[in-house]
């Protein structure tokens, strides 16, 4: 404790990599929150499609499994209501399940949110990119 018992921060690299799955999982909760529903759509199709459906059952109580099997087989396309339907929280919740499954997958992000000027006029997509850059790098330079 210091002075002021006030409890000290904690380094974000003493915690390892559970902080910025938690921080990469809220900003991309944010991002969703701030976009558009067209490209809510697209945020959630490219994060839904690395799990199954035995997985998007298991996420935010089945609401993705439910848009899955709306959306038919092969391709996936969200409806605009589904979209609109799913809250920032479900992402999130969404986002730490597809990083448990696939870390390449969110950094996969970088390039999806680049790619859209909508996106990218949000500060928390600024930061999410940043955040996922520097995690690609640090892992790039440990390999």
């Amino acid at each position: 404790m210091n002075p002021n018992n006030t409890p000290k921060p904690i380094p974000s690299e003493a915690l390892g990599c559970q902080v910025s799955e938690i921080t990469i999982a809220q900003l991309v909760g944010q991002v969703y929150e701030s976009a558009p529903p067209a490209e809510r759509g697209r945020l959630l199709e490219y994060l839904m499609r690395p799990l199954g459906v035995l997985s998007l059952v298991a996420v935010a109580n089945g609401i993705f499994a439910s848009i899955r099997f709306r959306s038919g087989w092969p391709d996936l396309h969200v409806q605009l209501e589904d979209a609109q339907r799913v809250q920032a929280n479900d992402v999130i919740t969404l986002v730490s399940h597809v990083q448990q499954v696939s870390v390449h997958a969110v950094d996969g992000l970088v390039d999806m949110l680049s790619a859209s000027p909508v996106m990218m006029g949000s500060a928390a997509a600024a930061l999410l990119v940043t955040v996922l850059m520097q995690r690609a790098r640090t892992r790039r330079a440990s390999d």
